[in-house]
């Protein structure tokens, strides 16, 4: 699978890292205006028990940045510009459909009290990404619908029960990651997993990908 896999990434190399490059700064362009720039009334999300049970582990905020990695991977080992443009209309309009969201309805996590500054890494994640663009967590949505197209996808690449159950696992940590570094709370992750499990399914390939 591995060699495989690397084979499956060189052709359109700079074609999928440019866009996706362009892709993710268009993104964050939108993102952080209305983070900055909220319209209206911010809504406060509640907290569940499921918020209480999960401890706050500064650790995982490498399996959250690890989101970045993930999202990309059914690019890279797309073969096909037009599969890659597909991918990107079909992701881009997840997007857009979560920062329609965030400017009707502005929501934030709870304020958590913590002293950041004695969490390095964590410190530099709540200067970047604050409490705001709460419901649903784009983090979660775009993990899952990632994920849902790497298990279509693995079985025609090489990757067998194991590969497909590691994307599994990295996506519900990724997922998970999001309440325990205090990013969301579960209602977040239960919406973003919803609009995430959706928009994989309307848009999921009607027959295999060119090899």
């Amino acid at each position: 699978m591995a060699a495989r896999g690397l084979a499956r990434v060189w052709p359109h190399f700079w074609f999928k890292s440019l866009g996706s490059t362009a892709f993710m700064s268009l993104f964050f362009t939108g993102y952080l205006h209305l983070l900055k720039n909220p319209v209206g009334v911010v809504t406060e999300m509640p907290l569940t028990p499921v918020d209480e049970w999960i401890p706050l582990q500064p650790w995982t905020v490498w399996i959250y940045v690890s989101l970045w990695v993930y999202v990309s991977l059914p690019v890279a080992l797309m073969t096909s510009r037009e599969d890659i443009v597909r991918y990107g209309l079909r992701i881009g309009a997840l997007c857009l459909l979560g920062l329609g969201a965030f400017l009707v309805w502005p929501t934030a996590v709870p304020p958590t009290h913590i002293d950041w500054s004695q969490y390095p890494g964590m410190g530099v994640l709540k200067g970047v990404d604050a409490a705001g663009n709460a419901c649903p967590s784009l983090h979660v949505a775009t993990a899952v619908f990632s994920g849902m197209w790497l298990q279509w996808m693995l079985p025609w690449t090489g990757g067998g029960r194991a590969w497909r159950l590691a994307n599994v696992v990295w996506c519900i940590a990724i997922a998970y990651s999001t309440i325990s570094t205090r990013q969301h709370v579960f209602v977040d992750v239960f919406a973003g997993a919803g609009l995430g499990l959706a928009m994989a399914w309307l848009t999921r390939p009607k027959t295999l990908l060119r090899s």
